[in-house]
């Protein structure tokens, strides 16, 4: 309880579930008391401080789940997480065997996210008629075209062309389901624990990259493909079931009777535009996805056959050791979330992870290779997680859905930057198309920060926040 003496610490008190902080007695400066504190003493303080530290920090990353509509939000996350992770890398190993070209790889990598253009739109689904009941909706979806992939594997009729038109039917719905997630969360969650809550949520995802990935190989190169898509579909609709069980929000009823959703997305476009920490979030956003992520993404099957000519369980592994990364990443931030400046940690991050893509692009052997990826999966999580805890804290409720619909239509760069180096590898090769990508991104990450350096740099801004 905020106030309430810290058993592990005498004389310091408790704030919230996060920090101690010594009582604000009628100590004066200079006064005798504090000049006789002796050295051990200023140490045996220390060392309790500390302790207190770290118990708080075990407190706060466990907060988030005293919320009912957490507690279920969370393990439903986990196995879509997982499913689309599985989906991802059986399809994208499927489409390269099947077809031999790395363009049709990219195009497939590129039909998941067409949605990203529809993104705002399912934001103002969810602020008009409650988020909870927009995400269940996005999950049947999944279930039901995870279903129809397994039957056709079972009846032996399955062909490249079924996979590109169930990945433009999922890509239509998919870039929107961590819009709701995190608008979800933002609406149930207490501002203390957004950032804690926040990084737990990312957990979802980066677990689902090490566990889908080696178990979505290690399924297919056992069981065959039907079996596989038997799981992926089975935890569609396990996660649609625990998505149920979420307390429902009431939406904008006011919002709803007032305007068409056009004037939404309009009146969210404007939030955005007025507010330079936002537009510089965006336009990162925008940056990253189209020069980062399909580096690491949607190209990996390229990287783990041609360049270090190794199979589908080495691909899950590679997959993993970027997601183990991103895990320790998340991990990270639930300690560190409180202490960081979110708008300054998001471009520091991303130009580590810049400088990384750059280094891994030429490691020599395989296994330096995984260790690199490990590293980079840490500081894109961080930076991404700052993203996000700086635009939700930032942001309006009534405004939230809406802008974080904003956010991931940035997500459709992603395409773009995939069809691009489609064409440039042939050309140049995997390697210097990366460099090329990566010194684009440091150029361009540098401009945004310089250009809104007065919203996102200084530390007494809202953006930086703590």
């Amino acid at each position: 309880m905020p106030g309430a003496a810290c058993c592990a610490c005498p004389g310091w008190q408790r704030l919230g579930q996060v920090e101690c902080q010594p009582r604000r007695g009628p100590a004066r400066a200079g006064s005798k008391v504090v000049a006789r504190r002796s050295a051990s003493s200023g140490r045996s303080r220390f060392a309790s401080q500390v302790c207190a530290l770290s118990v708080g920090a075990k407190i706060s990353t466990l907060a988030p789940f005293r919320i009912r509509n957490y507690r279920f939000q969370w393990p439903a996350d986990l196995a879509t997480s997982w499913a689309f992770e599985m989906e991802t890398l059986i399809l994208g190993w499927y489409v390269l065997v099947q077809t031999g070209s790395v363009l049709m790889l990219t195009l497939f990598g590129s039909l998941q996210y067409i949605g990203t253009l529809v993104a705002p739109m399912f934001g103002v689904l969810g602020d008009r008629i409650g988020h909870r009941l927009t995400l269940c909706c996005m999950r049947a979806v999944y279930t039901t075209l995870a279903s129809t992939l397994m039957v056709f594997s079972f009846a032996g009729v399955l062909s490249p062309v079924h996979v590109f038109i169930v990945a433009a039917l999922m890509g239509v719905v998919r870039p929107s389901d961590q819009v709701m997630r995190y608008a979800l969360i933002g609406a149930s969650m207490p501002a203390d624990r957004l950032t804690v809550a926040l990084g737990v949520a990312r957990t979802t995802m980066d677990s689902a990259r090490v566990v889908g990935a080696i178990a979505g190989a290690g399924l297919v190169a056992s069981l065959g493909m039907g079996p596989a898509y038997a799981v992926i579909a089975t935890l569609y609709a396990t996660s649609l079931v625990l998505t149920l069980q979420v307390k429902p929000g009431a939406g904008n009823a006011a919002a709803a009777e007032s305007a068409t959703p056009w004037r939404d997305v309009k009146a969210g476009v404007a939030y955005v535009w007025a507010r330079g920490h936002l537009l510089a979030a965006m336009l990162l956003a925008c940056l990253v996805n189209m020069t980062a992520f399909p580096l690491l993404t949607q190209l990996m099957p390229y990287v783990a056959r041609e360049i270090y000519r190794t199979d589908q369980t080495g691909l899950g592994y590679l997959v993993a050791s970027f997601a183990a990364g991103a895990l320790a990443g998340s991990l990270l931030m639930t300690r560190i979330g409180a202490r960081i400046r979110p708008a300054r940690a998001m471009l520091i991050y991303c130009a580590a992870w810049y400088l990384g893509i750059v280094v891994f692009a030429r490691m020599p052997t395989y296994a330096t290779a995984c260790a690199m990826l490990v590293v980079i999966g840490c500081v894109q999580s961080l930076g991404m997680l700052s993203m996000s805890t700086m635009i939700l804290r930032s942001t309006g409720a009534e405004f939230r859905g809406r802008v974080m619909g904003l956010r991931m239509l940035a997500i459709y760069s992603l395409p773009i930057g995939l069809l691009v180096a489609g064409q440039l590898i042939p050309r140049i090769g995997y390697p210097n198309t990366a460099t090329l990508y990566c010194v684009i991104g440091l150029a361009l990450t540098a401009a945004i920060g310089l250009r809104w350096r007065e919203h996102i740099w200084r530390v007494d801004v809202p953006a930086n926040a703590r």
